[in-house]
């Protein structure tokens, strides 16, 4: 029988979200909505081989050493997620085609496939909702207490997609309000040797994106969505030190936000 909406995930197994720092100091709130490549046991492997599972259709290589690394540079809440993106890709909008993606780029995923509705809401109640019910819980909670907020939702890309080589070492990615991204991507640029982009090689969009629409664009809230292209993160000491470098980055970007008159 399908897992029900209360059991996708066994007592023993990994939560779906944690929160690193959740008394943070920093105004940077940071999000990793790919952190991870786990499949629920009870979803066996997907019908996805583990070479597969671990490419970049599986979770964004280097993104979590990259996000440990800022919060704990800044002293910043950190939420991860605990599962794969194949399970249900935490940054697309419910609906979305590839929100539970049968296909990912090229790679079938066959337990995707003509899923039921009840399997469908065991994977939005058990990986989804709590992800983004604890952002969205620190979110309120600084807002009550007054204090300014930037939300940073860290992503890494591959280097070559649909046939086609992506230039860019990072890329910063907005909705509406382009202010952080462009703050950040000015502050990357002091290093000669990276190659910036602006909403490279992704924009941001109602339409293809979750956390930057909702949590930052719907709370009127400064926001971008890094992408740091993976072949420069794919081992611990490459992704920390690309880490600390996002730091130094953040943090010289901090002051110009409060003075843009960021608030809660």
């Amino acid at each position: 029988m399908p897992p029900s909406v209360h059991a996708l995930l066994a007592p023993d197994e990994p939560p779906s979200v944690t929160v690193d720092r959740p008394d943070g100091a920093s105004p940077f709130l940071l999000t990793c909505d790919h952190a991870a490549h786990r499949v629920p046991r009870r979803l066996g492997d997907l019908g996805v081989a583990e070479a597969d599972r671990l490419r970049h259709i599986g979770w964004d290589i280097g993104a979590l050493a990259v996000a440990r690394t800022v919060a704990m540079r800044l002293d910043a809440t950190l939420v991860a997620a605990g599962y794969s993106r194949l399970v249900i890709d935490l940054n697309r909008p419910p609906g979305a085609p590839d929100w539970i993606p049968e296909i990912s780029d090229g790679t079938p995923v066959p337990a995707n496939r003509n899923l039921a509705e009840d399997e469908r809401a065991a994977r939005v109640a058990a990986l989804f909702d709590p992800y983004h019910g604890a952002i969205s819980a620190l979110l309120d909670r600084r807002r009550d207490a007054g204090r300014p907020t930037f939300l940073a939702c860290i992503h890494s890309f591959t280097p070559r997609m649909r046939g086609r080589d992506r230039p860019w070492h990072v890329g910063a990615c907005h909705g509406p309000d382009p202010a952080m991204a462009r703050l950040l991507a000015d502050a990357l640029r002091r290093d000669p040797a990276l190659v910036v982009g602006v909403n490279q090689p992704y924009s941001c969009s109602r339409t293809s994106d979750y956390a930057v629409p909702v949590h930052g664009d719907d709370r009127g809230l400064p926001s971008v969505l890094i992408e740091i292209r993976q072949d420069q993160i794919t081992d611990e000491a490459a992704a920390v030190a690309w880490g600390h470098r996002l730091a130094d980055a953040l943090a010289a970007i901090e002051r110009p936000l409060l003075e843009l008159g960021a608030g809660p």
